[in-house]
């Protein structure tokens, strides 16, 4: 079994519950949600290099760095006073975050934001039941190109697909909806079901180390204390237009469940994340304070809770709002009891999941909020590390080994 060691809390903590931490694309900082400020720390010293304050009226639930930007560092933050802000600074300059622009449109508080891969569209998503997608049409412009509304309860997550424009929600409706756009018209193309309660995060395999047959999988976790797997059906063939494609002229995609990830928290799980580093591993964290990590090789490598005769790339190694906030379906490819620790393959050379690590009561007796793998200074070079956001305001970052 491997081990999860602490590196480094950042310093100083949050005088209050932080939501989020998410690490810069390119460069070693981290920006952390909290309920008052924005903060941006150093993953290389493990301090607080800024903190920005103003713009928004209540606290900060959410934040996304915006990809392929040059000069200059651009940030998005989602507010519970239901706005979304956009926040620059220039890369090789001191001075405060500019605050360039505000949109408005939600009703209530903003849960999530992300970033498309080209960094032309913002998704944002909120208690209101909706997902809006906003473009970047200019410097400091934002124009309003869809607002989707087909959700049934608050949407706690979106996340954009790592290459195409394809985007995915999760709700307290229990269902995934993937989107795309058609013409000019956004539309749902697939809704995932197979959770029995609150959808709390999802997440897109990176584009490294992924299966070329099945394309980017998509992970998700639940109130239901479940982690599943989804992937888009191969060789789909659409004989009959479904009652999604009479709606929308969006042609609907079918995708399945492939597999859920070995059962080890006892309590709701709030955040899972595909490793950008690591093909095939996946971290998870939840109300009852533990990390797990989880890896995919051959069953036959599996030995005794360890990889042998496989070799991973490199291995350097919200709460709810206060309480506002089917058993899945019999699989073609495999059969698995999460129960056991380990999905079980069918055939001989087939994938499995197994726990590789785990650490419990990593924020002492409070809850983990999120969880993300970064890229942070580590016995003098930058090496992956997992970074988890707690109840306790503390951000902590680990390292597998």
């Amino acid at each position: 079994m491997a081990v999860i060691n602490l590196v480094a809390t950042l310093t100083p903590p949050c005088s209050s519950r932080a939501w989020l931490s998410t690490p810069h694309p390119q460069l070693p900082i981290a920006a952390t949600a909290t309920a008052n400020a924005l903060r941006i720390y150093s993953l290389t010293s493990f301090s607080l290099l800024s903190t920005i304050t103003g713009g928004h009226k209540r606290s900060i639930r959410s934040c996304a760095w915006k990809p392929g930007t040059k000069g200059q560092a651009v940030i998005a933050t989602g507010s519970f006073d239901a706005s979304v802000g956009i926040w620059s600074q220039e890369e090789d300059d001191n001075e405060e975050w500019r605050f360039a622009i505000v949109l408005d449109g939600h009703e209530s508080e903003v849960k999530s934001v992300t970033w498309s891969a080209g960094g032309n569209l913002l998704a944002t998503c909120s208690r209101d039941k909706s997902v809006w997608i906003w473009e970047e049409v200019g410097e400091d412009d934002f124009e309003t190109v869809a607002v989707l509304q087909e959700h049934e309860g608050d949407v706690k997550c979106v996340v954009w697909h790592p290459e195409e424009e394809l985007l995915a929600s999760a709700s307290y409706d229990d269902d995934i909806r993937l989107w795309r756009e058609d013409v000019d018209d956004w539309g749902c193309v697939s809704v995932l079901r197979g959770h029995d309660s609150t959808v709390w995060a999802v997440d897109w395999e990176p584009v490294k180390g992924r299966k070329e047959d099945v394309g980017s999988r998509l992970v998700s976790c639940s109130d239901d204390g479940t982690i599943r797997l989804w992937r888009k059906k191969p060789n789909q063939e659409h004989q009959q237009q479904s009652q999604l494609s009479i709606i929308r002229s969006t042609s609907p995609e079918d995708w399945e469940e492939e597999v859920q990830l070995p059962k080890r928290h006892v309590r709701t799980i709030y955040s899972v994340a595909w490793s950008k580093e690591t093909p095939h591993r996946i971290a998870s964290v939840g109300g009852d304070g533990k990390i797990v990590v989880y890896q995919e090789a051959p069953s036959e490598g599996f030995a005794n809770g360890h990889l042998s005769d496989v070799e991973p790339a490199n291995v350097e190694a919200e709460t709810s709002d206060a309480a506002a906030d089917s058993e899945a379906r019999a699989m073609d490819i495999e059969s698995h009891d999460p129960s056991k620790g380990e999905s079980q393959p069918t055939g001989k050379g087939t994938l499995a999941w197994q726990v590789i690590a785990e650490s419990d009561c990593s924020h002492g007796v409070f809850e983990i909020n999120h969880v993300a793998w970064a890229k942070a200074k580590v016995d003098g070079s930058l090496q992956e590390v997992i970074m988890t956001t707690g109840d306790d305001g503390e951000v902590k970052v680990w390292k597998v080994a």
